[in-house]
């Protein structure tokens, strides 16, 4: 990507991470980081070796599809999953920021079609993976905690959103996705009149990216199958974070609770994904989900305030490495 492209996202998202400074109030801040202690560096360290289950899942997608070419270094592709997870936390409608950036850095290497097919379908899984850490925390749920009707309710409704999700996923990998997607984008209101041309100008080049899409599920299974693994992975791991913060409040902390609180948090602040670092969903997700299970209020706002910190500062890292590639294409 030409040093014009870079210093745009690099100055995009910094102007973005600098407005979401500003809505902190730094007298929690630091009382919270004062309580915290060491455990908030152990939580921002964590997270370096969780985004390597992201670049792992994403490079083997790529690597499926390399066909004698040079291969593309791990350690390339795990920079550019920071730097793009750090846009997509910035930009409203998440993947408008960071999936762009991944496709226009990879282009250069290995051609445009392929940058596009791996970046979707690396988007693909990790949206996939959601669904089925949603899906399984359900049982966890049922299992662990007490079902009163509402819950009942809500979790029949959200195992229903998970299956339908997974049924229409599962058909995107088996027909392609590009194409599906920008037909049903040409009905819409607000961006038909860019998708129809879109469509009709490059259909060639969609049909390619939805014919390697396919190809992976049905030629390459077993990366299919350990892209979907690293990524389901990563969900469970995540917790660790919610555990190393509770464990500043409480000696005692249940992981079974970590992974709920995660899992629900997660769903919420995914409805709503317009908003830029998912600012206020995030929040009240972990304070309706900690309460649910019986902690304290205070409890919650101390988990999102941390996971809000370590955001941040891992945006920050992104964007920093986004300007500090030093390669030229």
């Amino acid at each position: 990507m030409s040093r014009k492209y870079q210093n745009a996202f690099f100055a995009f998202g910094l102007v973005v991470l600098a407005v979401m400074v500003t809505q902190l109030s730094f007298a929690e801040v630091w009382q919270g980081l004062r309580h915290a202690g060491y455990w908030f560096f152990a939580v921002v360290i964590l997270w370096a070796f969780l985004y390597l289950f992201n670049a792992s899942a994403w490079w083997l997608i790529i690597r499926s599809q390399d066909n004698g070419r040079k291969p593309v270094g791990f350690w390339w592709v795990y920079k550019l999953t920071i730097s793009g997870f750090a846009l997509n936390y910035a930009t409203p409608g998440g993947l408008m920021g960071g999936e762009p950036y991944r496709i226009m850095e990879l282009a250069p290497v290995v051609g445009t079609e392929r940058a596009s097919s791996s970046v979707i379908l690396y988007a693909m899984t990790h949206i996939f993976s959601h669904l089925w850490f949603w899906l399984v925390s359900i049982f966890l749920f049922l299992l662990t905690q007490r079902v009163s009707v509402f819950m009942a309710v809500m979790l029949t409704l959200t195992g229903a959103f998970c299956l339908l999700g997974i049924w229409f996923f599962a058909t995107g990998y088996k027909k392609g996705f590009a194409s599906r997607l920008l037909q049903v984008l040409r009905h819409l209101p607000l961006v038909k009149r860019w998708a129809v041309p879109f469509v009709e100008h490059h259909k060639q080049q969609l049909d390619t990216i939805d014919r390697q899409i396919a190809d992976l599920h049905k030629q390459n299974p077993k990366t299919f199958y350990s892209a979907v693994c690293l990524e389901l992975g990563c969900r469970f791991c995540s917790a660790t974070e919610i555990f190393f913060i509770l464990l500043v409040l409480m000696p005692s902390v249940n992981y079974i609770h970590c992974i709920l609180i995660l899992a629900f948090t997660s769903l919420f602040a995914n409805m709503l994904f317009f908003m830029p670092l998912q600012l206020g969903g995030r929040e009240g997700g972990f304070l309706m989900s900690t309460t649910g299970l019986g902690l304290t209020t205070s409890t919650g706002i101390f988990v999102a305030l941390i996971v809000r910190l370590r955001e941040l500062v891992w945006t920050g890292i992104g964007l920093l490495l986004i300007k500090l590639d030093k390669k030229k294409t």
